[in-house]
């Protein structure tokens, strides 16, 4: 049986997604299914989801996803190899036979390519030579200077975000050996974190007029709009980053240097220069102002300041996801959900305490998240919905067609 894997943050759902979904539907005969690997309450930016984990899983089935599956805190807030590592081999173990993923090019051919070049491992010889020669060059600069070298054109491919998180999903798929064969939809309308007229708005858009108190209604399906105003309703939206970022630098306020020094994407120095930046600035952004360098991209010092925050050491990510937690399914998703039950290697986790039954690996990157749950939720502005410890109570969100 064909299944279909998509690996997306949906922060929020938008027209964007649902063209990926719907085009995708298109190239598969039949009935395929859709299961989908979505980051938790914080995403690869390295910040706070603008909704919850469960509202957002919700918001995709009511949509058109069948099965939403969280990948873990660990491996959704970390590089873009290691959030590719995670999701595509947790895709694998549910048995997943296609993975479609949108990039600007909308061709699969030269990504994989692209992803063939960088799993030689002559490329990081050329990367380290470039930057002990060139020490200011942030490894992503480095690595597009060697493929260049090696690919000619092809380098320029990995300018865009795309594409760069499509080759890390085509890399992984090798180094996995998995049987899973991609598809690409082209993307279109606005760029990565740019506004455009054309087309769909961006996530980020999106995520700018909710901050402004706009309106998105006709940027979202519309049965995930319903699922947001609901939230909004509650009090349920993180339209108002200041709780999130004050919460955030209390939290590293309170942490001695190796704290800093021992999370992930840390390394080289950067836990140090992040370290020294709290000590002395009076907002999260400065503190990501005095740290980054050339070297140290902003993405990767947002990253390295989360992870600080939410208590993600190195290493934590190195192995495969232990385990596989459902946020939400529709009908055909619960009847996947059964068959993938019965032939995958992996714990599959619809109540939150069957996790104390397995493995210290499972508890201990489950109880991470549920933590990191707790900080979320202190964001929302009604008091009865920042009690701790909702991620052990909250089940999978059940859509009915």
């Amino acid at each position: 049986m064909d299944i279909i894997g998509i690996v997306a943050e949906y922060n929020p759902f938008h027209l964007g997604h649902l063209y990926q979904l719907d085009s995708t539907k298109r190239h598969f005969p039949g009935d395929t299914p859709v299961v989908a690997v979505m980051s938790g309450d914080f995403v690869q930016r390295g910040e706070a989801a603008m909704y919850s984990k469960f509202a957002r899983a919700e918001a995709a089935c009511r949509s058109g996803v069948d099965l939403v599956v969280e990948l873990p805190l660990p491996w959704a807030i970390s590089s873009a190899e290691g959030f590719a590592q995670g999701a595509v081999g947790l895709l694998g173990s549910l048995g997943v036979t296609h993975l479609s993923f949108g990039s600007e090019l909308g061709s699969a051919a030269p990504l994989e390519q692209l992803a063939d070049i960088l799993l030689d491992e002559q490329i990081y010889y050329i990367v380290k030579q470039r930057l002990k020669a060139q020490p200011e060059l942030s490894f992503a600069a480095a690595r597009e200077l060697a493929v260049a070298e090696k690919s000619g054109e092809l380098a320029q491919y990995l300018k865009m975000p795309n594409n760069i998180l499509g080759v890390e999903y085509l890399k992984t798929i090798r180094k996995l050996k998995l049987p899973i064969e991609p598809f690409t939809v082209k993307r279109i309308g606005s760029a990565h974190d740019s506004a455009g007229t054309d087309g769909p708005k961006s996530a980020s858009e999106i995520r700018q007029m909710l901050g402004r108190g706009e309106s998105i209604r006709g940027l979202v399906p519309e049965r995930a709009e319903k699922v947001f105003e609901a939230e909004r309703g509650q009090g349920r939206e993180l339209a108002d980053k200041s709780l999130m970022e004050i919460a955030l630098l209390s939290r590293l306020r309170m942490l001695d240097k190796s704290a800093f020094e021992e999370s992930a994407d840390a390394g080289g120095g950067l836990g140090a220069r992040i370290f020294e930046a709290v000590q002395s600035a009076a907002t999260l952004d400065e503190v990501f102002e005095r740290a980054k360098t050339r070297r140290y991209a902003l993405s990767r010092v947002r990253r390295a300041c989360l992870c600080a925050a939410l208590g993600i050491k190195e290493g934590m990510n190195r192995n495969a996801v232990p385990y596989a937690r459902v946020l939400a399914a529709n009908e055909k998703g619960c009847k996947l959900l059964r068959e993938i039950t019965a032939v995958s290697p992996l714990p599959l986790i619809t109540k939150a305490a069957h996790i104390n039954k397995l493995s210290s690996d499972c508890t201990e990157v489950f109880a991470v998240g549920a933590k990191a749950h707790d900080l979320y939720v202190l964001s929302y502005s009604q008091n009865q919905h920042r009690t701790a410890g909702q991620d052990w109570r909250t089940g999978p969100q059940i859509v009915k067609n």
